[in-house]
């Protein structure tokens, strides 16, 4: 199959049978405005349907990668994107009058997810670097001992494995697939590589592997509750992560407001 007509497979197999949910544009990225019940209540039908959805993460940053590259915004089309972060939430304020009705961030959201679901969940994992996603693995069954955690792969493996992990993912599809490979690679891979062959739910999660190992600590919860964890992750990794908030958060408002004074000009 060519690379466009998998892609449009793909978008067409993500797409929900009936969307009961409004979107809001911000930055060129249709998000969802759902609460955290609704969300849940989205995840827990496709799931128990096998109904396959694709679902996305959007924050400022997934926003000013998107920005310049169509592709991607063409492949988010086809997902369930949920709104994670305060940038997105100004950007809603500034476009369309009011904020997101919850911060769906996935560190938090994820577990959420597992909290809540009364079925025994298959849940597989893919990405991190090497022995990482075991330790997240593990990590989850002890909390979540309800569910079956699977590592499928770490997120370096070579070209040449992939058809077999596919293959895998085909013969034993998990209910729910977390795949960590950091903007855009994860969105891309999802949209280009599953269908509803491989898994019901296929979630691009970042760094959310790196947190329940516990090769990064997340943020105090007074922190948290004021939506500054992103100022503490910076602390934490100025090298790795200066460019994406210091130089990257300037950016992404100014990209609000030529969208919302010059919309016919706000992707390019």
């Amino acid at each position: 199959m060519s690379a466009s007509l998998s892609i449009a497979y793909a978008r067409r197999t993500a797409a929900p049978v009936q969307r009961s949910f409004d979107l809001r544009d911000i930055g060129g990225i249709e998000i969802a405005v759902l609460t955290k019940a609704a969300a849940l209540a989205e995840l827990s039908d496709a799931m128990a349907t096998g109904r396959h959805l694709k679902l996305a993460f959007c924050n400022a940053n997934l926003v000013n990668i998107a920005a310049h590259d169509p592709g991607l915004r063409r492949r988010l089309a086809g997902f369930l994107v949920l709104a994670d972060g305060i940038g997105v939430d100004i950007g809603a304020w500034l476009l369309h009058g009011a904020p997101f009705p919850a911060n769906l961030n996935g560190t938090d959201f994820i577990p959420s997810l597992f909290a809540s679901e009364q079925r025994a969940l298959r849940v597989g994992l893919i990405g991190g670097r090497p022995g990482v996603a075991e330790r997240a693995a593990d990590w989850l069954g002890r909390q979540f001992p309800q569910h079956r955690f699977k590592v499928v792969s770490h997120g370096y493996f070579d070209p040449s494995e992939e058809a077999g992990l596919l293959a895998g993912l085909k013969a034993a599809p998990p209910d729910l697939l977390l795949v960590a490979f950091g903007n855009p690679r994860q969105e891309s891979w999802i949209a280009d590589k599953l269908g509803p062959q491989h898994c019901a739910v296929a979630a691009g999660v970042g760094a959310l592997f790196d947190f329940f190992a516990g090769e990064v600590p997340r943020a105090p919860e007074t922190i948290r509750r004021t939506r500054l964890e992103w100022v503490y992750r910076l602390w934490l990794e100025p090298r790795r992560l200066w460019r994406r908030y210091v130089l990257g958060n300037p950016v992404f408002l100014l990209r609000l407001l030529r969208q919302r004074f010059f919309p016919g000009r706000s992707r390019q």
